[in-house]
């Protein structure tokens, strides 16, 4: 296989780098990541397999460009605000990132040769906690918190069985209840009416996470 500095920008066919894994993720997007082979991302191009190594040199850098390409969808934090709201408005861009490419979500902190996109995100979330404060330990207790949150989460709700509040409604009152005699299960029985007779939408759950994380973490920086 070639090098990478063997590698042309844009073959005779008109394939280049950002097309190929442009096309990968797309495909990951509708399939997921496990059947995704060079072969059958030739296939969807159009092209033989030994060119897309002209691009990338193997699956692993296929894939760190992939997450590259995550990575550049989330807002990075922001010095034009208070950290608790560039916290939150990565964590939530994040969430929605993962929520579009599903597959990625445990990927994003695997990968030994991280793209350009991932290590300025990293450098961005690492400054603005210690431009607020919090020592070199505390920003990276912060940042594995954080993390773990917003990638947890978002496995958690890509399982989900319903994608609304009605949704879950529905499924309370035709698959949950009928499993939940009230003289054995009272407090899930007495919980499943409540909540699905208020309406109630658990995509309200990250938000109400994040601010008891984000609170948590404000007595431990040392700003003075």
């Amino acid at each position: 296989m070639p090098s990478r500095e063997q590698r042309p920008a844009v073959s005779d066919g008109g394939l280049s780098k950002a097309r190929v894994v442009a096309e990968a993720v797309r495909l990951a997007d509708r399939e997921g990541v496990h059947g995704l082979s060079m072969r059958r991302l030739a296939t969807e191009l159009g092209a033989g397999a030994m060119s897309l190594y002209h691009y990338v040199a193997s699956r692993d850098e296929l894939l760190d460009a992939m997450v590259d390409v995550v990575f550049d969808e989330i807002e990075l934090p922001s010095d034009d605000t208070d950290w608790q709201s560039a916290m939150r408005l990565q964590a939530h861009s994040a969430r929605e990132a993962l929520a579009r490419h599903p597959w990625a979500i445990g990927l994003m902190e695997s990968r030994t040769t991280p793209g350009p996109a991932n290590i300025r995100h990293r450098e961005a979330f690492t400054a603005c906690l210690r431009k607020a404060g919090f020592s070199i330990v505390m920003a990276t207790h912060a940042n594995w918190l954080l993390n773990s949150y917003v990638y947890g989460y978002a496995l958690q709700e890509a399982s989900l069985p319903f994608d609304s509040a009605d949704g879950l409604a529905e499924m309370t009152e035709s698959v949950y209840l009928p499993q939940l005699p009230v003289d054995e299960f009272p407090y899930l029985y007495e919980s499943a009416v409540t909540l699905a007779s208020t309406g109630y939408d658990p995509a309200y759950e990250f938000a109400f996470g994040l601010d008891l994380i984000l609170s948590g973490l404000e007595p431990l920086r040392d700003d003075g």
